[in-house]
């Protein structure tokens, strides 16, 4: 980023909180007494897909979290604190895995390449492979392969976080939150519900990693 586009965001941010400020007077102050966001949404870093922006809500309303390819690993210190804080505290209703076509993460997983510190991290995704390699071999067009393995990797991920301990101890307790599984699509701009069965994954993950209330 040159100087000059450094000092565009500094005047885009003060022109920001005068439009905000001519629009709602009190909306600084509400917004730094408390937070109540309803979604915990889990998405890719990749720059183009802004969680606020694409979901059409105002500040205060998701609590994010992003990585490369959003994954959700469970040795993943950062990742398990956010979980815990957005479902155990601000006891979020909905927790949102999203993917997108076209994620660097995705492809880069799939080339036969030493990235360095990467390994380990797509490796995730290589595992997300190999659980589905029949399916996505039978796919021949390079591009709709990896386009299947986007969406595969946000159901395998739903799994991961339905598998925590955060999420089965809260739902047992209160019913919620409910985890969803979207895709977003950079061409059209558009998420697709991939429509996780939840109640029906929940129980098919409790046969194995059930866990229960301390009385």
């Amino acid at each position: 980023m040159t100087d000059s586009n450094y000092r565009r965001i500094l005047e885009n941010n003060r022109k920001w909180v005068a439009q905000r400020n001519a629009e709602d007077p009190t909306f600084f102050q509400k917004l730094a007494a408390e937070q109540h966001p309803e979604f915990l949404f889990v998405g890719c870093a990749d720059s183009r897909v802004p969680a606020s922006t694409i979901m059409g809500v105002e500040p205060g309303e998701v609590f994010v979290h992003r990585n490369i390819a959003n994954l959700v690993v469970n040795t993943d210190s950062n990742f398990v604190s956010v979980l815990y804080y957005a479902v155990d505290i601000l006891k979020v209703d909905h927790v949102v895995v999203c993917g997108h076509y076209g994620c660097g993460g995705i492809k880069a997983a799939m080339q036969p390449r030493d990235l360095g510190v990467l390994n380990g991290w797509l490796r995730e995704i290589r595992d997300v492979y190999r659980l589905h390699k029949e399916e996505l071999n039978a796919i021949a067009d390079e591009d709709a392969r990896y386009r299947r393995l986007v969406e595969l990797n946000v159901r395998e991920q739903c799994v991961n976080i339905i598998k925590t301990a955060v999420v089965q101890r809260n739902y047992l307790r209160r019913q919620l939150p409910t985890v969803h599984g979207w895709v977003y699509d950079l061409a059209s701009g558009l998420i697709h519900d991939q429509e996780i069965p939840f109640q029906e994954t929940l129980d098919m993950v409790r046969e194995i990693y059930d866990l229960k209330l301390d009385d």
